[in-house]
């Protein structure tokens, strides 16, 4: 009987500290809010996105072409950042994260492959939400607002 306790106790134990420990990894910093109306938020931004994303992402956020199909190498190329992408279809903790702990953590899947580099060990957090206003920035009005919305009902 000890045994059996013993056992469901340890069980529980593990599935509480692994289940912590996914939330903590994969959790963005409290309240993440984008700030693309500040200007120094945005222009720090801009030189992060110009020094780590604009090499896949484009240089004016257009994305690689066919973005939506696989490569040859079976993976999708970067999408864009701008109103042609689905970027702004994400609200902003999900964005960070997916910017920070990289697609395989924020599907559940460690073995999904991709392109995108993890920035979690790259970029501060502040950095990330740095280059996520600037991308922010450069949508148009009704998008900005669209993606506000969204923000907000959260």
């Amino acid at each position: 009987m000890n045994r059996i306790v013993a056992f469901s106790l340890g069980a529980v134990v593990m599935a509480g500290a692994a289940a912590l420990s996914f939330g903590w990894v994969t959790s963005a910093p409290a309240q993440t809010v984008l700030m693309p109306s500040d200007p120094e938020v945005v222009a720090l931004g801009q030189a992060i996105y110009s020094e780590s994303c604009a090499s896949c992402h484009g240089a004016n956020l257009e994305g690689q072409s066919n973005w939506r199909s696989p490569g040859q190498d079976g993976q999708l190329p970067a999408p864009p950042h701008d109103s042609t992408g689905h970027t702004w279809h994400h609200d902003g903790d999900t964005l960070f994260r997916l910017t920070k702990y990289g697609t395989g953590a924020l599907i559940g899947d460690p073995n999904y492959e991709s392109n995108m580099p993890i920035y979690g060990g790259l970029l501060t957090d502040d950095e990330i939400i740095a280059a996520l206003s600037y991308i922010k920035s450069t949508w148009p009005q009704e998008i900005r607002e669209s993606h506000d919305e969204m923000e907000n009902r959260q």
